[in-house]
C-alpha cells in the first residue's frame, strides 16, 4: 500500500506549480482540507485563475468556472439550511470562514449547510474571493425585495461583477436600497434595470458601471444622459425626443461623451415627423456617418420610428 504523498514538504515554488495546475473544483477541495493548505492557496491567490461565479439568490447556489471555459466543467456549490441532524454517510465536517460547516461532496460540487443560509451564502463568496480573482454574475430572473439586502453586501464587499440585474419594482424601501448601491456601480461591468412606473423614484447615480442597460428608461432623464460616463448606453421606453437627440449629438461632437462607444435610444417623442436633427431631415441623418469637431472620432447613425442608434468609432 502506497504511503501518502507529503504534499507540503515541497518546496514553496514547486508547490504552487501544483496548485496552478488543479481544476477549479480540484483547488476548492483542497483547501477544505486543512487551514495550512487553504492559507497556502490563499497566498497564491494573485496566480490563480481568474473564473465567473454565478450566484442563484432565490436559491443561494453558486457556480464557479473559468472565465475561459465553458459552464460544462463548473463546480457547483449548493448552500442549503438544516436545523436538525442529517444522516449521509459522505457527510464532513469542514472550516469555511470562522465556522465549521457539515459538507457533503458530489461528483462536480459539493453541498454545505447552514442554520443560516444566508450569512453561510456570504461565508461562502468570501472564502472563493480568498481563493481566486473573482467577478460576479447574477443569473436568477427575477429578485424580490427580500433579496435586494444581500446585493447590497455583496457589494459592500466590494466584489466585481461581469453582470448585475437589478428589479425595482417600486416597493416601499427602493430608494434607500438604491442609496446603499450607487456608489459602488464603478465595481460594475454590464448594469441591467428592470423598473415599473414609480413617480416616486428619483435615483441619483453617484457612480456608473462599464454598461448600463434600462428596460424601461422613463425615470432617466436628459440630464441622467449627459452625465452618464459609460461605454454602451441602452434605454427603452425613453421620454426623451427629438430635441434632446439634437443636444445629445451635438455635446458628442463637441467633445462630450469621452468613454461612449454605443448608444441606443427608444421612446415614443423619438419621431420623424418632428423637428431636425442637427440641421437635417430624419431622411438626411438616417444612417449618416457624422464625426467630431476635433475631427478625432466618427459615428454612424441609424434612426427608425422611435429609436435612434449610435455608433462610434476613432479615426484611423
Amino acid at each position: 500500500m502506497s504511503s501518502p504523498f507529503p504534499l507540503l514538504r515541497l518546496p514553496g515554488v514547486v508547490l504552487c506549480e501544483v496548485f496552478q495546475s488543479l481544476s477549479i473544483g480540484e483547488k476548492i477541495k483542497l483547501s477544505l482540507c486543512s487551514k495550512k493548505i487553504s492559507t497556502l492557496i490563499n497566498n497564491d491567490r494573485l496566480y490563480s485563475q481568474k473564473v465567473i461565479v454565478d450566484l442563484d439568490l432565490s436559491n443561494q447556489n453558486i457556480e464557479v468556472y473559468s472565465e475561459n471555459d465553458d459552464k460544462n466543467d463548473a463546480f457547483e456549490i449548493n448552500n442549503c439550511s438544516y436545523s436538525g441532524t442529517i444522516s449521509d454517510s459522505n457527510m464532513q465536517q469542514y472550516r469555511i470562514q470562522e465556522g465549521t460547516v457539515p459538507v457533503i461532496p458530489f461528483a462536480k460540487g459539493i453541498i454545505t449547510l447552514w442554520k443560516n443560509n444566508r450569512e453561510g451564502f456570504l461565508s461562502v463568496i468570501r472564502y472563493l474571493l480568498k481563493i481566486f480573482r473573482c467577478k460576479f454574475s447574477i443569473i436568477n430572473d427575477s429578485n424580490r425585495g427580500s433579496l435586494q439586502p444581500i446585493i447590497s453586501d455583496l457589494l459592500n464587499l466590494q466584489v466585481e461583477f461581469k453582470k448585475l440585474t437589478i428589479y425595482l419594482n417600486g416597493l416601499k424601501d427602493e430608494n434607500l436600497f438604491w442609496n446603499q448601491i450607487s456608489n459602488k456601480f464603478g465595481l460594475v461591468e454590464d448594469l441591467e434595470i428592470f423598473s415599473v412606473d414609480n413617480p416616486g423614484f428619483r435615483p441619483v447615480f453617484t457612480s456608473w458601471p462599464k454598461k448600463i442597460t434600462i428596460i424601461n428608461s422613463a425615470w432617466f432623464t436628459l440630464e441622467h444622459l449627459l452625465a452618464c460616463t459609460c461605454t454602451a448606453i441602452t434605454l427603452g421606453w425613453s421620454p426623451l425626443g427629438n430635441t434632446d437627440m439634437d443636444e445629445i449629438l451635438r455635446t458628442w461632437k463637441a467633445g462630450g461623451f469621452p468613454n461612449l462607444n454605443y448608444l441606443f435610444v427608444y421612446g415614443h417623442r423619438i419621431t420623424i415627423f418632428e423637428s431636425t436633427i442637427l440641421g437635417m431631415n430624419w431622411r438626411e441623418l438616417s444612417t449618416m456617418i457624422i464625426q467630431t469637431d476635433d475631427g478625432s472620432k466618427k459615428a454612424t447613425i441609424k434612426l427608425g420610428d422611435q429609436d435612434m442608434e449610435m455608433s462610434v468609432t476613432p479615426f484611423d
